[in-house]
């Protein structure tokens, strides 16, 4: 990406746009010494809607009308009172045949979540760049390891093998903190990639070679806060285009406030508009020329980069009202575009209230207008369930049949992201241990409920880590990804024993689902745990899938005659990983911790 810049004009955002857009207004941001001072006019009969100016003479916002323009270079023309003049070009480019109408993940899909920086390092000579402060140190844990864009390109046959049809890779946007810039989540340039991961041409080039592959690339978005080192928090454009307090206030993540028809003023207000850390401000989305920032700005990605979908940072931390504009903006322009929220919240009524056209939301007259919620209540359970031997009442496999329980809640449950871990959590290896039965207990829940899997990177080879010893034992370097690594697990040959069992078992797992459109949108029976047995149904008109999950530490004999409703008049279940078949008419043995996914015949 390139643009000339005049010599009185240090910045132009959005950089270039697109013309044909469902909403013609573009505001376009204008960054320059004084530059308010100057008079503004446009050329090709473009018409100026808006002009902005603030208390910072540096800015102005110049707001015009592309309804019926074709892609074309305009001429913008500055100026003063002193009769000085220049002028500066602005792009309005041709967009992707059909972008409107893209298609975005949904629960057909398997979503592998990955972070740039510890995945793969497929480019030695981006370790370290001159324009960002810090350098390449893979001793560190928390520190800049090398992983980039190119590293992820050069493994996506690894990454499609395993069933994964979509890639989720955290923030790749510039961030330039001094130290722990590795997550991207502090970003300083959010119309620039990082040097560190590539550059903006590599990330078109990582969709595209994605989309040859049938693959789906969500980008990682932030709306609630930038990083410290934001170019604009030098210089800002307005007041109030952070959330600015007397002294420091940081959030106290009560978001139960928003929804609390209880809750004081101090309370909304610190939970809404102070900042999630000290480096992180908290960008104000009441404020419209902020809004029309950030919605430009997504926009502007998924033209530009060709995007399948969004995963939205600390969703519920932005200003509800306008993060709601926000996603109905991008939704507006792309109907079939899906967007998934963070929305980390301890109950079921309070992550349906964010999901669009809430019934609970509604009945305070706000709809987010998001179409996807993460089921942090279901994460919970599976960080507890599997050392839960005996059952009884409220423990074991019930968690998950009474996490199901309130699926009503949703207006769309099909549209959920589920997960038993991300970069954010404790490892689910190292949770349980590494006992591969576990393991297989939960990725066979995940691949036969309702909702959009999502595997994080190396769950798959068993990786662990202590979110205790701090955030980078969570996010290790994917063994293989590095020149000289003695274990390369990204090929079959490098893998350890341990290794293969866990990539094999994964790999057909998700593999299968694939096509298995029962289990994508089809519908769901599920019976009360008995003996810490759960055994569920997904079925359509079709095809039928049994699931049975022995969470005990005993064998047990499973009388099938309770499940005669789903059953019907199958008589036999062949299991998908074991491929052996079971008679289902009346008995099925099933062994400690281990499950059984039978498509019934």
């Amino acid at each position: 990406m390139s643009l000339s810049l005049n010599a009185q004009i240090q910045r132009i955002e959005p950089p270039f746009w697109y013309a044909g857009m469902n909403n013609p207004e573009l505001q376009i941001l204008f960054y320059g010494k004084n530059i308010a001072e100057y008079q503004v006019s446009v050329s090709n009969a473009i018409k100026i809607i808006n002009v902005t100016r603030t208390e910072n003479p540096n800015y102005i916002f110049i707001t015009i009308d592309t309804k019926k323009v074709l892609a074309t270079n305009l001429t913008f023309t500055f100026k003063n009172n002193n009769k000085e003049s220049f002028t500066q070009e602005y792009s309005l480019k041709k967009r992707r045949e059909n972008s409107a109408q893209r298609k975005s993940y949904d629960s057909s899909d398997m979503m592998y979540l990955l972070m740039p920086d510890r995945f793969a390092n497929g480019n030695r000579n981006n370790d370290s760049e001159n324009t960002t402060t810090e350098k390449y140190n893979r001793e560190l844990p928390g520190g800049r390891h090398g992983g980039d864009i190119e590293g992820i390109i050069k493994n996506l046959d690894y990454i499609s093998s395993l069933g994964a049809t979509t890639i989720w890779s955290t923030p790749l946007c510039e961030d330039n903190d001094p130290s722990f810039s590795y997550h991207t989540y502090g970003q300083s340039d959010v119309y620039k990639i990082d040097p560190r991961y590539g550059t903006n041409e590599d990330y078109i080039r990582l969709s595209s070679e994605m989309h040859k592959k049938n693959m789906k690339l969500v980008m990682d978005y932030v709306t609630n806060h930038w990083g410290i080192k934001h170019w604009m928090m030098k210089d800002l454009p307005t007041n109030g285009w952070i959330n600015q307090f007397d002294n420091y206030t940081q959030t106290n993540h009560k978001r139960t406030v928003i929804s609390d028809t209880h809750a004081s003023k101090i309370d909304t207000e610190t939970c809404l508009n102070g900042w999630f850390a000290p480096a992180m401000p908290d960008l104000n989305l009441s404020n419209p020329l902020t809004l029309k920032y950030l919605i430009q700005n997504a926009l502007w990605w998924i033209e530009y980069a060709d995007l399948d979908g969004f995963r939205v940072d600390t969703y519920n931390y932005s200003d509800p009202v306008g993060i709601a504009k926000w996603t109905k903006s991008i939704t507006d322009e792309y109907p079939n575009f899906n967007i998934v929220g963070e929305v980390w919240m301890q109950s079921q009524a309070q992550m349906a209230y964010w999901q669009k056209d809430s019934k609970i939301s509604q009945i305070q007259n706000y709809n987010s207008h998001l179409p996807s919620v993460m089921d942090f209540t279901l994460y919970e359970a599976t960080t507890k369930v599997f050392n839960e031997d005996d059952g009884s009442w409220d423990k074991g496999m019930i968690k998950f049949y009474d996490n199901f329980t309130n699926d009503f809640l949703y207006p769309n449950i099909n549209n959920m992201l589920v997960f038993v871990e991300n970069h954010d959590t404790n490892r689910f290896n190292q949770t349980y241990g590494n006992d591969i039965r576990k393991y297989k207990m939960a990725m066979s829940l995940l691949a036969t409920i309702r909702g959009i899997p999502q595997l994080y990177y190396g769950s798959e080879i068993g990786m662990t880590g202590d979110k205790n010893k701090g955030d980078g034992d969570i996010r290790q370097d994917f063994p293989g990804g590095w020149e000289g690594d003695q274990n390369n697990a990204f090929i079959k040959e490098g893998r350890t024993p341990g290794q293969r069992e866990y990539f094999d078992f994964t790999a057909k797992l998700f593999n299968w689902r694939k096509s298995k459109s029962v289990v994508h949108f089809g519908k769901m029976t599920h019976f009360i745990p008995e003996n810490n047995v759960y055994t569920y149904f997904r079925y359509n008109a079709n095809e039928t899938v049994m699931v049975l999950i022995n969470n005990s530490n005993e064998t047990h004999k499973i009388n099938t005659h309770r499940f005669k409703e789903n059953i019907k008049d199958f008589k036999t279940g062949k299991d998908v990983i074991s491929e052996l078949t079971f008679d289902v008419t009346n008995e099925i043995i099933i062994e400690p911790k281990s499950v059984l996914i039978l498509e019934l015949k």
